[in-house]
C-alpha cells in the first residue's frame, strides 16, 4: 500500500523547532483516524490498522516527538507532558480538526489520555490499547506489589546510559522486548532505533510516573496522593483494548477505570501480549471497526 509522508513544523519552547513526521494513506475525503505509537515503536507500529481501516476512512499515523523521522531534542525537559498535548493537538489541525477517533497505544495512549481528558472537543472517539489512565497507574504504582514489581523496567530506562546498552548487539535487547519476528519487521526497527533511541527514553525520564527507588523513597504514594482526577477524567466514548498477557502492565490497571472514564468500554484480549496491535491485528481491528462504525 501507499503512504504518503510529509512534516509539520512547530516551535517548542526549550527545543527550537520541533519538526513531526505523519504518514497518510486512504480516501481523502473521508473521516480522519489517527493512529499514535509507543516505545520502543514509530508510525508502522500501525501497518496492519491502517491496511484495514484505509478501504473507509483516511488514516494518519505519527512518529511522536522523540521517535525515528520526527525531531529527537536531547534535553530531558524537551518531553514534558504539556509539550506532547500541543504537539498532538497541532496535528489534528493539521488533519483537519476534529477527528472521527484517536486510537492509540502505550506512550501514544499516555498522551492521548490527557488529550482525551483536556481536549475532548477534538475527537467523537477513544480507542487505547495496553495503555494505563494516569490515575489508576500512579495508584497500582504506589499500592500493588506485582505492577510495582512489574514496572521496574521504567527505572532502569530513566538511568543514564540506558540508550546505549539498548543499542548494544544490534539492538538485541530492543528486538526482544518487542518480539520482532519477521525480516521485515526486524529491518525497518532497526532502521528506525538506528536514527536515535534518547529521545524515546526521555518519555520515561520526564514523567513523575515511576515506581519507587532508594533515592526516591515514597514518591509514587505521594504522587497518587497529588494527583488529581478530575484532570484526569474522560467523558468522550471510550473503547480500552486490553491484552491481558501484558507482561509490564497487569490488568489490575483497569481496576476503577469507570470512575475516570464513565463512558468506556473495555475488552479483554485473552493472552494477548502488550504488541498485541501486530500479534492480534484481526482482533484489534475487529474491536476497533465495531467502535468507530
Amino acid at each position: 500500500m501507499n503512504f504518503e509522508s510529509s512534516w509539520l513544523s512547530r516551535h517548542c519552547p526549550v527545543a527550537g523547532e520541533i519538526r513531526l513526521h505523519k504518514v497518510a494513506c486512504g480516501l481523502e475525503d473521508a473521516p480522519v483516524l489517527l493512529f499514535i505509537h509507543g516505545f520502543p515503536e514509530f508510525w508502522y507500529a500501525w501497518v496492519e490498522q491502517l491496511r484495514e481501516f484505509s478501504r473507509d476512512y483516511r488514516c494518519y499515523a505519527i512518529d511522536l516527538r522523540g521517535f525515528n523521522l520526527s525531531s529527537q531534542p536531547s534535553a530531558v525537559n524537551a518531553y514534558r507532558a504539556p509539550l506532547l498535548l500541543d504537539d498532538l493537538r497541532a496535528v489534528i489541525d493539521s488533519v483537519g480538526g476534529r477527528v472521527r477517533a484517536v486510537i492509540a497505544h502505550d506512550w501514544g495512549g499516555a498522551v492521548a489520555w490527557s488529550l482525551a481528558a483536556q481536549s475532548p472537543q477534538l475527537m467523537e472517539r477513544f480507542i487505547v490499547a495496553n495503555s494505563p489512565h494516569a490515575i489508576t497507574f500512579a495508584h497500582a504504582l504506589a499500592y500493588d506489589a506485582a505492577q510495582i514489581e512489574a514496572s521496574q523496567y521504567m527505572n532502569w530506562l530513566r538511568a543514564e546510559g540506558s540508550e546505549a546498552l539498548l543499542a548494544e548487539n544490534d539492538f538485541a535487547r530492543l528486538v526482544a522486548m518487542a518480539s520482532l519476528k519477521t525480516e521485515e519487521q526486524l529491518a525497518r526497527y532497526r532502521e528506525c532505533w538506528s536514527r536515535g533511541l534518547t529521545g524515546g527514553v526521555n518519555f520515561y525520564r520526564a514523567s513523575p510516573l515511576h515506581p519507587d527507588t532508594a533515592q526516591t523513597p515514597g514518591h509514587a504514594k505521594a504522587l497518587a496522593a497529588a494527583l488529581d482526577p478530575r484532570a484526569f477524567h474522560v467523558k468522550v466514548p471510550t473503547q480500552i483494548i486490553w491484552g491481558t498477557g501484558d507482561a509490564a502492565l497487569r490488568p489490575v490497571l483497569l481496576e476503577g477505570i469507570e470512575t475516570h472514564v464513565p463512558n468506556a468500554r473495555v475488552t479483554r484480549i485473552e493472552g494477548a501480549s502488550h504488541w498485541l496491535l501486530r500479534e492480534r491485528a484481526a482482533e484489534v481491528n475487529r474491536i476497533i471497526g465495531d467502535f468507530i462504525r
